[in-house]
């Protein structure tokens, strides 16, 4: 069995633990150590795994070669849920031609981020 799981590198873990709870619901499972600051958080959201790992000598926003892509009940009502949480919404969602609805978002990190739906 082959599982992928993407790891974003953060200066502040707790914040990003926050905005991904806040916005999708994501749950910690696991935490290193388990007891003090933690280097890894490991959080869950439906059947994803998302873990994080400090670093104070990341700076965010920096230029990335990946986004996270997360399939959603519905992209609309998420939105609300992004800037509260220290998210920024970069537009509107759109329907898309190969049937879905996007949304593209940051996280506080500066992350991006694909909100996408079945139309």
């Amino acid at each position: 069995m082959t599982s992928i799981q993407p790891v974003i590198i953060t200066p502040d873990v707790n914040r990003l633990r926050s905005f991904y709870e806040r916005v999708l619901g994501a749950v910690e499972f696991s935490r290193v150590p388990a007891e003090g600051p933690a280097f890894y958080l490991g959080l869950k959201a439906g059947d994803a795994e998302l873990g994080l790992v400090a670093d104070a000598d990341v700076e965010p926003g920096t230029p990335q070669r990946i986004l996270l892509s997360v399939a959603v009940d519905d992209v609309d009502a998420l939105l609300e849920r992004v800037e509260p949480a220290g998210g920024r919404v970069l537009g509107p969602p759109n329907d898309m031609p190969w049937g879905q609805r996007v949304a593209h978002i940051q996280d506080p990190d500066g992350n991006a981020v694909n909100l996408t739906q079945p139309i």
